[in-house]
């Protein structure tokens, strides 16, 4: 079966909320949390003129209008890195910024991490090229250019008062309880016909600006959107962003889609065409690190593509809880 993910629901707002303006963050919504650090000014266009603030302009600008600067818009050849036309603000709310939303303050401090996908300590430089090769299917950056650079730059700014550590309350995606039965691909549909289509449109290729041809909501498939190999791919992770995310304005304290929404649509969309990702079959070395919901082989566990796909998920977990001691979420 192909694979698609909801994480087009999740590109859309993540641009649509960006495109609004330069001023986001956290009161844009305001809860009762406890970081201070989503209280914080995070808008570029208030920082005074110097080298530095000047590069963490650069680096939200490509952030936002990634197309533009390292997209198929970059006139420069040579500096085309992503393939297609989505935008870090894509899946990443909010300037990343937005809780839940898988926010980017005091992610540096939280590098080096071991990653499984490779199944080794891995920089910041080579997660950000992660996210070149599969969210944006494009290539690698080289490490060293103003580009990634500024993009660093202005992801150290968002954690200046982040712990440490770099953790933080909001980190990653909202869990959700993933219901003990395959995806239910027709009520999935149903939800995207009363929910996404608005946005999204009824052949999910979203919406462009018309003042400079970028996607005010992103298409969830098809040639200009995500790759196979995107974390997004894996319908516990869709599941989780868009419900915590999707539809457009929704926070994590007051969602509108209930779980079971969320997961047969993250599964109804995981199942259209996209781009494919090169050596996926290399991915997560140490098989037994792979998570669950991983669309592509292969696997270390006897079920099918089919069932890591779309579910039921409980019973793969169960088994490498049973021979492998492992508690796997997603």
């Amino acid at each position: 079966m192909q694979i698609g993910i909801c994480m087009g629901l999740i590109i859309v707002l993540a641009f649509a909320v960006l495109m609004a303006g330069f001023g986001f963050g956290a009161n844009d919504h305001h809860v009762e949390f406890p970081d201070d650090v989503y209280y914080m000014d995070y808008n570029v266009n208030n920082l005074p003129f110097s080298e530095k603030n000047e590069e963490i302009k650069l680096g939200f600008d490509i952030f936002r209008n990634t197309s533009l600067h390292i997209g198929p818009k970059q006139k420069d050849s040579s500096k085309v890195f992503a393939q297609n036309n989505l935008a870090c603000a894509s899946c990443h709310l909010n300037g990343g910024t937005k809780p839940y939303a898988a926010p980017l303050i005091g992610v540096i401090k939280r590098f080096p991490q071991f990653r499984g996908r490779e199944n080794k300590m891995g920089t910041i430089e080579e997660r950000i090229n992660g996210c070149m090769e599969r969210s944006m299917n494009g290539r690698t950056m080289p490490e060293s250019s103003v580009e990634m650079q500024a993009l660093i730059t202005y992801m150290d700014w968002l954690g200046r008062a982040a712990p440490s550590n770099g953790k933080i309350e909001g980190q990653g995606f909202l869990k959700v309880e993933i219901p003990n039965r395959a995806v239910d691909l027709d009520h999935g549909q149903r939800v995207f016909e009363n929910t996404c289509v608005e946005c999204h449109g009824a052949d999910g290729q979203g919406q462009l600006l018309a003042e400079n041809d970028q996607y005010l909501y992103p298409p969830l498939w098809g040639g200009d959107s995500y790759n196979d190999g995107a974390g997004m791919t894996r319908v516990i992770t869709a599941a989780q962003f868009i419900k915590g995310n999707m539809p457009f304005g929704t926070t994590f304290d007051n969602p509108i889609l209930t779980d079971e929404e969320a997961y047969d649509v993250a599964g109804y969309i995981n199942q259209k065409l996209r781009p494919t990702k090169p050596n996926r079959e290399v991915d997560f070395p140490d098989l037994v690190k792979k998570p669950v919901s991983t669309p592509y082989g292969p696997y270390l566990d006897p079920f099918s593509e089919e069932q890591h796909q779309l579910g039921p998920f409980q019973p793969i977990m169960e088994y490498y809880q049973k021979e492998y001691l492992l508690s796997k979420s997603k």
